[in-house]
Parts: structure tokens; sequence; C-alpha cells
């Protein structure tokens, strides 16, 4: 039987994983991440009832009910730092009896749709359409302290994706996975599909040069060259590599659908973006319940 120490596996003294504050009855199957707190109660506005409002620092989680099946909406706050906590907290809600200290009998296999905003980098994606991420290229270094990390380094994409654009050995060494099959088909079939490039920050780490000028300038135009099987990469963000480097690893159904409020190739940024996103989440709540 595995045991986990004290330290490793946190509790709070409810029973409770440490930091979504949640036990396992408050989580649904299907679930909806953002990074924003404030876009919780935007989606549970949607649902037909909601049995369960919990914060804990920037992790916002409200459970209901939308088209007659069990959602839970979760903000993680920003970064893949973020995504790791998140996703080993929700695993173990998913997969293991905290009071029996076991496994589940019958572990739970979450879908988990991450709904984000995000920059396109190719030209021709235009500011407030949506982009649905086929694979993952992750620039953070989240995934390689997991055994498994070889498979996603070795991934012929980020093998690919390394050589083509030199990347830089001072940097943490890409890595990539690809998403659900089945809630590419389901939710994902009606945007534009693509590679997502994750990166660590916001500035420097996307190429911003605002007062420090970046290390690496001709690593962003090379990015935009890269093709992989006849995609190329569409868009930067901060979570998705994470999330489907540890969904992978885990067992779980992920996909991303991001709203581009940015296109850097054009330096165009969205006015007003807030309407197109209710949209979104709108089309993915009935994509993911139907």
């Amino acid at each position: 039987m595995k045991e986990f120490k004290d330290s490793e596996l946190v509790l709070n003294p409810n029973g409770s994983v440490y930091h979504l504050n949640l036990h396992a009855d408050q989580l649904a199957e299907h679930i909806i991440v953002v990074g924003d707190p404030g876009r919780v109660p935007m989606i549970s506005a949607m649902f037909e009832k909601v049995d369960v409002k919990v914060q804990n620092r920037e992790i916002v989680t409200h459970t209901g009910w939308y088209n007659g099946k069990r959602v839970t909406a979760m903000s993680t706050g920003m970064g893949p730092d973020n995504i790791d906590i998140c996703m080993n907290e929700l695993h173990v809600l998913a997969t293991w009896d905290i009071q029996g200290k076991k496994m589940l009998d019958s572990p739970r296999k979450l879908k988990i749709v991450r709904i984000g905003t995000s920059g396109a980098l190719q030209k021709e994606i235009p500011v407030e359409s949506c982009v649905a991420s086929v694979a993952a290229i992750g620039m953070d270094s989240v995934l390689n302290f997991y055994e498994g990390n070889l498979e996603m380094v070795g991934n012929p994409l980020a093998v690919e994706f390394a050589k083509f654009t030199d990347w830089p050995q001072i940097l943490s060494t890409p890595y990539a996975a690809e998403g659900s099959k089945y809630l590419l088909e389901k939710i994902g079939k009606n945007y534009l599909q693509g590679i997502t490039l994750t990166s660590p920050g916001f500035y420097g780490p996307q190429f911003r040069d605002i007062f420090i000028p970046s290390a690496f300038p001709e690593l962003q135009q090379k990015i935009i060259d890269f093709r992989h099987q006849g995609m190329f990469v569409a868009n930067l963000e901060m979570e998705t590599s994470a999330l489907y480097g540890l969904g992978k690893l885990m067992g779980h159904e992920m996909l991303t659908v991001c709203l581009i409020i940015a296109n850097r190739a054009l330096g165009e940024f969205a006015k007003d973006y807030k309407s197109n996103m209710k949209n979104l989440v709108e089309e993915v709540l009935h994509g993911l319940t139907k």
C-alpha cells in the first residue's frame, strides 16, 4: 500500500487537500479551469444550480449543474507552477481515498478543459478568434521533474522544435504533449487548431522587449517559422504544457481552448473581449456536457 508522509500529501485540518481546499465529493468529473479567479462566477452564473463555492488564495471553485451534468469551474491562477499544484491535488481527489489512505477501487478519469486568453504568433490568426490546442510545447521546466519526462522531451514535436529553433542550451529543454483526441473531437473541432507554446512568464519569456532587451532576439521568428506535420505554433500562453503533460502522466483527458486577445505578429490587442469570452464559455459548457 502506498503511504504518504504528512509533509508530502498535505491536508487541511478538515481533511481537504491543502491548496484547493476541496473534498472529493465537491469535485465534478467535468472541469473547466481558468486562470482568472473573477472568471469563475461568470461561468457558474450559467449553471442551472450551484452546490459548492470554495475559495483559497487565487483558487476559486464552484461546482454545480449544467445541461443535467455536474460541472466544476476552477481558477488556477497564472503560470505552469500553479498548474503543477492544481493538477496534483485534482488527481488526489479523483483517485485517492484520503480517509482510508489507499487508491480508490474506481478512480475517476477527469475531463478538464482550460479556457484561457492568449496571443497569436501567426499573422493570419485574427484577434477575437479561438484556438484549440492539438499539442503543447513547454518552455517551462515543470514536466522535467517527473518520471516520464524523457518521453516528452523525446516527443518528435519537441525534438524537431528544438532543432529548428537552435534552442539555447541555457534554457530548459523543451518538452511536448498532445491534448485529448476525445475532447478535441467533442469541443475543439469548432475552432482553429494548432500547436500552443507555453512560457514560464509574460514579458521576457514571451519575447516582450519592455525595459530589458531579450537575450534571444532571433528566437521568436524561428518559432513563428516552425512547422510540424502541417501545423504551426499558433499561440503563446502560460499553462497548457503543464496541463497536457501532467494530464498524460495521470491519465486524464485535457484540452485547452484560448480566445486570441492579441496578435503578436501584427502588434494588435483586443479592445474588449468579455462578450467573446462569455460566448466561448457557453460553447465549451455545451460541448463538454452534451
